[in-house]
Protein backbone atom coordinates (compact mmCIF):
# COMPACT_ATOMS: atom_id res chain seq x y z
CA UNK A 1 0.00 0.00 0.00
CA UNK A 2 -0.60 2.31 -1.72
CA UNK A 3 -0.36 0.01 -4.79
CA UNK A 4 -3.72 0.01 -6.55
CA UNK A 5 -4.59 -3.51 -7.70
CA UNK A 6 -6.40 -4.21 -9.90
CA UNK A 7 -6.76 -1.15 -12.12
CA UNK A 8 -10.21 -0.36 -13.48
CA UNK A 9 -8.93 0.51 -16.95
CA UNK A 10 -10.26 -1.45 -19.93
CA UNK A 11 -9.48 -0.42 -23.53
CA UNK A 12 -11.85 -0.32 -26.51
CA UNK A 13 -12.10 -3.70 -28.21
CA UNK A 14 -10.62 -2.38 -31.47
CA UNK A 15 -7.55 -0.92 -29.76
CA UNK A 16 -6.04 -4.11 -28.41
CA UNK A 17 -2.31 -3.23 -28.32
CA UNK A 18 -0.21 -0.60 -26.62
CA UNK A 19 0.80 0.85 -29.97
CA UNK A 20 -2.82 1.28 -31.09
CA UNK A 21 -3.73 2.80 -27.72
CA UNK A 22 -0.84 5.23 -28.15
CA UNK A 23 -1.05 6.15 -31.84
CA UNK A 24 -4.78 6.26 -32.59
CA UNK A 25 -5.68 8.89 -29.94
CA UNK A 26 -2.62 10.94 -30.88
CA UNK A 27 -3.41 11.00 -34.60
CA UNK A 28 -7.19 10.88 -34.76
CA UNK A 29 -8.68 12.32 -31.58
CA UNK A 30 -10.12 15.82 -31.93
CA UNK A 31 -10.32 18.03 -28.84
CA UNK A 32 -11.43 21.67 -28.91
CA UNK A 33 -10.38 23.91 -26.02
CA UNK A 34 -10.77 27.70 -26.03
CA UNK A 35 -7.45 28.58 -24.43
CA UNK A 36 -6.48 32.13 -23.52
CA UNK A 37 -2.74 32.72 -24.04
CA UNK A 38 -0.61 34.55 -21.49
CA UNK A 39 3.10 35.21 -21.98
CA UNK A 40 5.15 35.88 -18.88
CA UNK A 41 8.76 37.02 -18.60
CA UNK A 42 11.24 34.90 -16.66
CA UNK A 43 14.02 36.16 -14.38
CA UNK A 44 16.65 35.27 -17.01
CA UNK A 45 15.13 37.59 -19.66
CA UNK A 46 13.22 34.85 -21.42
CA UNK A 47 9.52 33.99 -21.54
CA UNK A 48 7.05 31.19 -20.97
CA UNK A 49 3.74 30.74 -22.78
CA UNK A 50 0.74 29.77 -20.66
CA UNK A 51 -2.64 28.65 -21.97
CA UNK A 52 -5.58 29.09 -19.63
CA UNK A 53 -9.09 27.64 -19.68
CA UNK A 54 -11.39 28.58 -16.82
CA UNK A 55 -15.11 28.00 -16.29
CA UNK A 56 -17.19 31.21 -16.11
CA UNK A 57 -17.40 32.45 -12.53
CA UNK A 58 -17.38 35.63 -10.48
CA UNK A 59 -15.44 34.02 -7.68
CA UNK A 60 -11.88 35.30 -7.14
CA UNK A 61 -8.89 32.94 -7.67
CA UNK A 62 -8.55 32.45 -3.92
CA UNK A 63 -11.88 30.60 -3.97
CA UNK A 64 -11.14 28.45 -7.03
CA UNK A 65 -8.96 25.40 -7.62
CA UNK A 66 -6.26 25.50 -10.29
CA UNK A 67 -4.73 22.53 -12.12
CA UNK A 68 -1.29 23.10 -13.65
CA UNK A 69 -0.76 20.78 -16.63
CA UNK A 70 2.70 19.76 -17.91
CA UNK A 71 2.98 18.22 -21.38
CA UNK A 72 5.28 15.50 -22.70
CA UNK A 73 8.46 15.68 -24.76
CA UNK A 74 7.94 18.06 -27.69
CA UNK A 75 4.28 18.38 -26.77
CA UNK A 76 2.11 21.44 -26.15
CA UNK A 77 -1.26 22.53 -24.83
CA UNK A 78 -2.68 21.21 -28.10
CA UNK A 79 -1.52 17.64 -27.47
CA UNK A 80 -4.72 15.63 -27.34
CA UNK A 81 -3.95 13.95 -24.01
CA UNK A 82 -3.45 17.35 -22.36
CA UNK A 83 -6.26 19.19 -24.16
CA UNK A 84 -8.67 16.40 -23.26
CA UNK A 85 -7.69 16.66 -19.61
CA UNK A 86 -8.05 20.46 -19.62
CA UNK A 87 -11.47 20.20 -21.24
CA UNK A 88 -12.73 17.60 -18.77
CA UNK A 89 -11.44 19.34 -15.65
CA UNK A 90 -12.71 22.77 -16.72
CA UNK A 91 -16.13 21.24 -17.36
CA UNK A 92 -16.01 20.03 -13.76
CA UNK A 93 -15.23 23.39 -12.19
CA UNK A 94 -11.42 23.56 -12.21
CA UNK A 95 -9.34 26.38 -13.65
CA UNK A 96 -6.59 24.91 -15.85
CA UNK A 97 -3.19 26.29 -16.79
CA UNK A 98 -1.30 24.43 -19.53
CA UNK A 99 2.24 25.76 -19.64
CA UNK A 100 4.80 25.28 -22.39
CA UNK A 101 8.42 24.40 -21.96
CA UNK A 102 10.82 26.80 -23.60
CA UNK A 103 10.31 26.90 -27.39
CA UNK A 104 7.28 24.56 -27.19
CA UNK A 105 4.63 27.28 -27.37
CA UNK A 106 5.17 28.05 -31.05
CA UNK A 107 7.88 30.73 -30.79
CA UNK A 108 11.55 30.13 -30.06
CA UNK A 109 12.66 31.30 -26.66
CA UNK A 110 15.15 34.17 -26.44
CA UNK A 111 17.95 32.50 -24.51
CA UNK A 112 20.30 29.64 -25.40
CA UNK A 113 18.58 27.59 -22.72
CA UNK A 114 16.34 24.68 -23.77
CA UNK A 115 14.17 22.56 -21.54
CA UNK A 116 15.23 19.18 -20.18
CA UNK A 117 13.79 16.60 -17.80
CA UNK A 118 16.00 17.55 -14.88
CA UNK A 119 14.96 21.22 -14.91
CA UNK A 120 12.18 22.01 -12.44
CA UNK A 121 12.86 25.75 -12.09
CA UNK A 122 10.26 26.78 -14.65
CA UNK A 123 7.56 24.69 -13.01
CA UNK A 124 8.34 26.38 -9.71
CA UNK A 125 8.15 29.76 -11.42
CA UNK A 126 4.72 28.89 -12.82
CA UNK A 127 3.47 27.90 -9.37
CA UNK A 128 4.81 31.16 -7.96
CA UNK A 129 3.06 33.05 -10.76
CA UNK A 130 -0.25 31.33 -9.97
CA UNK A 131 0.17 32.15 -6.29
CA UNK A 132 0.68 35.82 -7.19
CA UNK A 133 -2.64 35.73 -9.05
CA UNK A 134 -4.30 34.71 -5.81
CA UNK A 135 -4.69 30.93 -6.15
CA UNK A 136 -4.49 29.26 -2.76
CA UNK A 137 -5.37 25.72 -3.88
CA UNK A 138 -3.75 24.01 -6.84
CA UNK A 139 -2.92 20.58 -8.21
CA UNK A 140 -0.26 19.36 -10.63
CA UNK A 141 -0.85 16.94 -13.52
CA UNK A 142 1.97 15.78 -15.79
CA UNK A 143 2.19 13.50 -18.79
CA UNK A 144 5.29 11.50 -19.77
CA UNK A 145 8.22 13.95 -19.60
CA UNK A 146 5.92 16.39 -17.82
CA UNK A 147 5.08 13.70 -15.31
CA UNK A 148 8.77 13.13 -14.71
CA UNK A 149 9.37 16.85 -14.14
CA UNK A 150 6.34 17.01 -11.84
CA UNK A 151 7.41 14.06 -9.67
CA UNK A 152 11.00 15.28 -9.48
CA UNK A 153 9.80 18.72 -8.43
CA UNK A 154 7.55 17.32 -5.71
CA UNK A 155 10.33 15.09 -4.41
CA UNK A 156 12.89 17.88 -4.42
CA UNK A 157 10.60 20.13 -2.40
CA UNK A 158 9.36 17.42 -0.06
CA UNK A 159 7.76 18.85 3.06
CA UNK A 160 8.93 22.34 2.01
CA UNK A 161 6.49 22.33 -0.93
CA UNK A 162 4.23 25.37 -1.17
CA UNK A 163 1.14 24.42 0.88
CA UNK A 164 -1.09 25.66 -1.94
CA UNK A 165 -0.09 22.53 -3.91
CA UNK A 166 -2.53 19.93 -2.65
CA UNK A 167 -2.34 16.88 -4.95
CA UNK A 168 -0.70 15.60 -8.11
CA UNK A 169 -1.32 13.06 -10.85
CA UNK A 170 1.21 11.72 -13.37
CA UNK A 171 0.55 9.51 -16.38
CA UNK A 172 2.94 7.44 -18.53
CA UNK A 173 6.07 8.54 -16.69
CA UNK A 174 9.58 7.37 -17.66
CA UNK A 175 10.66 7.12 -14.02
CA UNK A 176 14.02 5.61 -15.01
CA UNK A 177 15.41 7.60 -17.94
CA UNK A 178 18.17 5.12 -18.71
CA UNK A 179 15.70 2.25 -18.84
CA UNK A 180 13.22 4.23 -20.94
CA UNK A 181 15.99 5.29 -23.31
CA UNK A 182 16.87 1.62 -23.77
CA UNK A 183 13.19 0.81 -24.37
CA UNK A 184 12.95 3.45 -27.10
CA UNK A 185 15.93 1.83 -28.80
CA UNK A 186 14.03 -1.43 -29.30
CA UNK A 187 12.78 -2.11 -32.81
CA UNK A 188 9.08 -1.72 -32.03
CA UNK A 189 9.58 1.75 -30.52
CA UNK A 190 12.01 3.23 -33.03
CA UNK A 191 9.17 5.02 -34.81
CA UNK A 192 8.61 7.14 -31.70
CA UNK A 193 12.33 7.60 -31.16
CA UNK A 194 12.87 8.95 -34.67
CA UNK A 195 9.84 11.23 -34.44
CA UNK A 196 11.18 12.87 -31.28
CA UNK A 197 14.65 13.08 -32.77
CA UNK A 198 13.45 14.85 -35.91
CA UNK A 199 11.45 17.37 -33.89
CA UNK A 200 14.34 18.12 -31.52
CA UNK A 201 16.85 18.42 -34.36
CA UNK A 202 14.60 20.81 -36.27
CA UNK A 203 14.15 23.01 -33.22
CA UNK A 204 17.90 23.28 -32.66
CA UNK A 205 18.39 24.09 -36.36
CA UNK A 206 15.84 26.91 -36.11
CA UNK A 207 17.56 28.24 -33.02
CA UNK A 208 21.00 27.98 -34.62
CA UNK A 209 19.81 30.13 -37.53
CA UNK A 210 19.32 33.07 -35.15
CA UNK A 211 22.24 32.19 -32.85
CA UNK A 212 24.99 31.06 -35.24
CA UNK A 213 28.02 29.35 -33.73
CA UNK A 214 26.38 28.70 -30.36
CA UNK A 215 25.12 25.14 -30.78
CA UNK A 216 26.84 21.94 -32.02
CA UNK A 217 24.56 21.92 -35.05
CA UNK A 218 26.50 19.43 -37.19
CA UNK A 219 26.53 16.85 -34.41
CA UNK A 220 22.86 17.44 -33.67
CA UNK A 221 21.80 16.99 -37.30
CA UNK A 222 23.75 13.73 -37.46
CA UNK A 223 21.88 12.31 -34.46
CA UNK A 224 19.09 9.85 -35.27
CA UNK A 225 18.03 8.82 -31.80
CA UNK A 226 16.97 10.72 -28.67
CA UNK A 227 19.93 9.29 -26.74
CA UNK A 228 22.30 10.57 -29.42
CA UNK A 229 20.64 14.00 -29.23
CA UNK A 230 21.00 14.05 -25.46
CA UNK A 231 24.64 12.97 -25.76
CA UNK A 232 25.68 15.76 -28.14
CA UNK A 233 23.26 18.49 -27.08
CA UNK A 234 21.20 18.16 -23.89
CA UNK A 235 24.01 16.93 -21.67
CA UNK A 236 26.80 19.36 -22.65
CA UNK A 237 24.45 22.35 -22.94
CA UNK A 238 23.18 21.82 -19.39
CA UNK A 239 26.32 20.90 -17.48
CA UNK A 240 25.99 17.13 -17.50
CA UNK A 241 28.99 14.92 -18.21
CA UNK A 242 27.15 12.85 -20.83
CA UNK A 243 23.72 11.38 -21.53
CA UNK A 244 24.14 8.73 -18.84
CA UNK A 245 24.93 11.41 -16.25
CA UNK A 246 21.92 13.44 -17.42
CA UNK A 247 19.57 10.46 -17.19
CA UNK A 248 20.93 9.32 -13.83
CA UNK A 249 20.66 12.69 -12.15
CA UNK A 250 17.33 13.65 -13.72
CA UNK A 251 15.33 10.43 -13.26
CA UNK A 252 12.33 11.06 -11.04
CA UNK A 253 12.29 7.57 -9.50
CA UNK A 254 14.85 8.51 -6.85
CA UNK A 255 12.78 11.52 -5.74
CA UNK A 256 9.44 9.76 -5.27
CA UNK A 257 10.02 8.64 -1.63
CA UNK A 258 10.30 12.30 -0.60
CA UNK A 259 6.92 13.38 -2.01
CA UNK A 260 4.78 14.80 0.80
CA UNK A 261 1.39 15.37 -0.88
CA UNK A 262 -1.12 12.79 -2.16
CA UNK A 263 0.07 11.79 -5.62
CA UNK A 264 -1.20 9.27 -8.15
CA UNK A 265 1.11 7.65 -10.70
CA UNK A 266 -0.46 5.68 -13.57
CA UNK A 267 1.81 3.70 -15.93
CA UNK A 268 0.41 1.14 -18.39
CA UNK A 269 2.38 -2.09 -18.57
CA UNK A 270 2.07 -2.17 -22.37
CA UNK A 271 3.48 1.36 -22.73
CA UNK A 272 6.06 1.22 -25.58
CA UNK A 273 8.12 3.96 -23.88
CA UNK A 274 8.60 2.38 -20.46
CA UNK A 275 11.09 -0.17 -19.14
CA UNK A 276 10.38 -2.65 -16.30
CA UNK A 277 12.07 -0.22 -13.88
CA UNK A 278 9.16 2.19 -14.42
CA UNK A 279 6.87 -0.12 -12.42
CA UNK A 280 8.36 -0.07 -8.89
CA UNK A 281 5.81 -2.20 -7.08
CA UNK A 282 7.97 -2.82 -4.02
CA UNK A 283 8.51 0.92 -3.58
CA UNK A 284 4.79 1.59 -3.94
CA UNK A 285 3.99 -0.72 -1.04
CA UNK A 286 6.24 1.28 1.26
CA UNK A 287 5.06 4.80 0.40
CA UNK A 288 2.62 6.86 2.42
CA UNK A 289 1.78 9.59 -0.10
CA UNK A 290 2.19 8.13 -3.59
CA UNK A 291 -0.41 5.79 -5.05
CA UNK A 292 0.74 3.71 -8.01
CA UNK A 293 -1.58 2.10 -10.54
CA UNK A 294 -0.21 -0.13 -13.29
CA UNK A 295 -3.03 -1.21 -15.65
CA UNK A 296 -2.16 -3.95 -18.14
CA UNK A 297 -3.41 -1.77 -21.01
CA UNK A 298 -3.36 1.93 -21.87
CA UNK A 299 -0.35 2.61 -24.10
CA UNK A 300 1.58 5.86 -23.75
CA UNK A 301 -0.56 8.87 -22.83
CA UNK A 302 -3.47 6.96 -24.32
CA UNK A 303 -6.08 5.37 -22.03
CA UNK A 304 -9.07 5.75 -24.39
CA UNK A 305 -12.31 4.72 -22.70
CA UNK A 306 -13.94 1.40 -23.50
CA UNK A 307 -17.07 3.27 -24.62
CA UNK A 308 -17.73 6.81 -25.79
CA UNK A 309 -15.70 6.90 -28.99
CA UNK A 310 -12.28 8.29 -29.90
CA UNK A 311 -13.32 11.91 -29.24
CA UNK A 312 -15.15 11.32 -25.97
CA UNK A 313 -13.98 11.42 -22.37
CA UNK A 314 -10.95 9.20 -21.68
CA UNK A 315 -10.42 6.96 -18.69
CA UNK A 316 -7.34 8.98 -17.67
CA UNK A 317 -9.47 12.12 -17.41
CA UNK A 318 -12.07 10.43 -15.23
CA UNK A 319 -9.33 8.84 -13.11
CA UNK A 320 -7.57 12.15 -12.52
CA UNK A 321 -10.80 13.87 -11.52
CA UNK A 322 -11.59 11.05 -9.10
CA UNK A 323 -8.22 11.40 -7.41
CA UNK A 324 -8.40 15.18 -7.16
CA UNK A 325 -11.87 15.19 -5.64
CA UNK A 326 -12.14 12.03 -3.56
CA UNK A 327 -10.75 11.23 -0.14
CA UNK A 328 -7.69 8.97 -0.38
CA UNK A 329 -6.94 6.36 2.29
Amino acid sequence: MPLIVPSTYQPPALLWTGHLQTIVPSLFRKVSVAYVRERIDTPDDDFLDLDWVCPPTTRPPAERQLVILSHGLEGSSGSTYLAGMARHLSQNGFDCLAWHYRSCGGDLNRQQRFYHLGDTDDLHFIITHARAKGYASMHLIGFSAGGSITLKYLGERGSALDPAVRRAVAFSVPLDLIGSSDRLEQWDSLIYNRRFSRSLNAKVARKAAVMPGVFPLDAVLQSRRVRQFDEVFTAPMNGFRDATDYYTRSSSLQYIPNIAVPTLLVNARNDPFLSPTCFPESMARELANVWMEFPEQGGHCGFPAKTGGINGMYWSERRALEFLTQTVD
